[in-house]
């Protein structure tokens, strides 16, 4: 049964940007005004014909009511709320999303004291390890990269002003298949910036503003070379598009923000080397097939994948991917999601997972049908990746990817072939601590929300038993 579409915050908060009354917005869409109140206090859900009266009287996109981004955000609410409990009874999923669709700025707020509250407990427990470091130690650098995260996140990992203008700026490149002597020839002609290849140099890239010199790591691989030219050339260019940006996420700290401005002109470079239209037109001739793509644009394996999670244009939107990068810790390093796919925002992630195995098998592609508790599925494709330090002495970067799609976009992926959309899944969750499978083998420790028990007569898989899930509760 499809979902009911409220759209009281968001209907308000439009009508009240354009100084219309009440009055005045019914007689623009149509409506009564006890029926326009009524779906703005979330009384009513706002039906197909009602929705594109709202796109035609706003101009906006339909996307703009898309309720993904909510999604996302009841998710963290669930995870932040089961966290925080205790012996209380956590909100249910009814609960949550009122709270989303009616207060969604207070939502938000929750979250960013949650996290507060999360980092602060995490240096108390670690206090004893942090005694002997330095101040500015790894605990406290990791509010800017969070913060950073989040942005991206509920932005659907599309920045449209980017996006656009570097596909402006792609085309006016010199097309002679060698993107990185194309990009070379862009930064000395738009910038006066001349390019300097020195072997084995500690930085991938290294910029001195004075003499305008970038000067990269000649034993790099070609594809990396390349997205540093395309990052040069896209702080350049795009410097007024980010800084607008960065304004207006209003980021806390001067850090943050520092690190959304690398964010941002990375995410240039991939539009860049990725044009929009010609990659999302490349993806669907390939069915989404991650080394034809890589080979047809001179890019890496991880390059298309993150790409891949960023179509989503108003109108040009492709498959909707989840892409996630995984070190040998477990450390989620990279996360976007533009499918209902959610991530652990603390601790590990589900062991099921197939990102995990992909260490085992180096540089082979495995295919994972997976079933959320929620009863979505999901076709996730794994492998690893090693980024190489060109020397000896020094080590490999080594990562897994992974990538996915919920099962109806199947038909659009080359990997889907020979899979039993239909048969048994892997049954993954988020993560050990707040997933609500009571008969999961692989658990690491008991979820916060429930209560256990310890046998003393017995003993299974895990030591403990866990409550039945309540039928209440998401």
């Amino acid at each position: 049964m499809a979902e009911k579409l409220f759209l009281g915050a968001k209907l308000r908060k439009l009508r009240e940007a354009r100084g219309w009354t009440l009055e005045a917005c019914a007689e623009r869409l149509g409506l009564s005004p006890s029926y326009l109140s009524q779906i703005e206090t979330n009384q009513r859900p706002a039906t197909a014909r009602v929705l594109i009266a709202l796109t035609r009287a706003f101009h906006v996109d339909a996307s703009l009511f898309d309720l993904e981004g909510d999604a996302r955000l009841i998710a963290d609410l669930r995870e932040a709320t089961t966290d925080i409990a205790g012996q209380a009874e956590p909100p249910t999923a009814a609960e949550l999303k009122q709270a989303v669709a009616n207060t969604p700025r207070l939502a938000r707020q929750f979250l960013a004291l949650h996290q507060t509250f999360r980092r602060l407990d995490e240096r108390v427990k670690a206090l004893d390890d942090t005694l002997g470091r330095d101040e500015h130690g790894a605990s406290v650098a990791l509010l800017p990269y969070e913060e950073v995260r989040d942005f991206f996140h509920y932005r659907d990992n599309y920045i449209d002003t980017l996006d656009t203008a570097a596909e402006a700026l792609a085309a006016t490149l010199v097309q002679d298949g060698q993107i990185e002597r194309a990009l070379e020839a862009a930064l000395s002609q738009a910038h006066g910036v001349r390019v300097a290849y020195v072997a084995g140099q500690e930085a991938l890239r290294r910029y001195d503003p004075a003499s305008r010199v970038l000067t990269l790591d000649a034993w790099q691989p070609g594809a990396t070379r390349s997205f540093q030219l395309a990052h040069q050339l896209a702080l350049l260019s795009f410097r007024d598009l980010i800084e607008a940006e960065l304004d207006q996420a209003a980021f806390r700290t001067d850090a943050a923000r520092d690190v959304a401005r690398v964010g941002l002109a990375n995410y240039a470079a991939g539009a860049l080397l990725l044009p929009y239209r010609a990659f999302l037109e490349a993806a669907r001739e390939e069915k989404h097939d991650i080394d034809r793509l890589r080979t047809r644009f001179q890019v890496s394996f991880e390059q298309v994948c993150h790409r891949l999670s960023t179509l989503q244009r108003p109108g040009w939107r492709g498959v909707p991917f989840y892409f996630a990068r995984v070190d040998m810790a477990g450390n989620i390093t990279k996360r976007h999601s533009a499918t209902r796919f959610q991530f652990a925002r603390f601790g590990g992630a589900c062991p099921l997972w197939n990102v995990h195995e992909a260490f085992a098998a180096p540089d082979r592609i495995g295919v994972q049908l997976a079933e959320m508790p929620d009863g979505s599925r999901y076709i996730s494709i794994a492998r690893s990746v090693s980024k190489p330090s060109g020397s000896y002495l020094a080590n490999d970067r080594r990562y897994a990817l992974s990538l996915g799609c919920e099962v109806e976009h199947a038909g659009a992926l080359v990997y889907a072939a020979g899979l039993d959309l239909n048969g048994p899944a892997a049954r993954i969750g988020v993560s050990c601590r707040i997933c609500e499978r009571t008969d999961c083998t692989q658990r690491a420790f008991p979820p916060l929300d429930r209560t256990l028990h310890v046998p003393e007569n017995e003993r299974g898989v895990v030591p403990y038993v866990l409550d039945g899930p309540r039928p209440d509760r998401y």
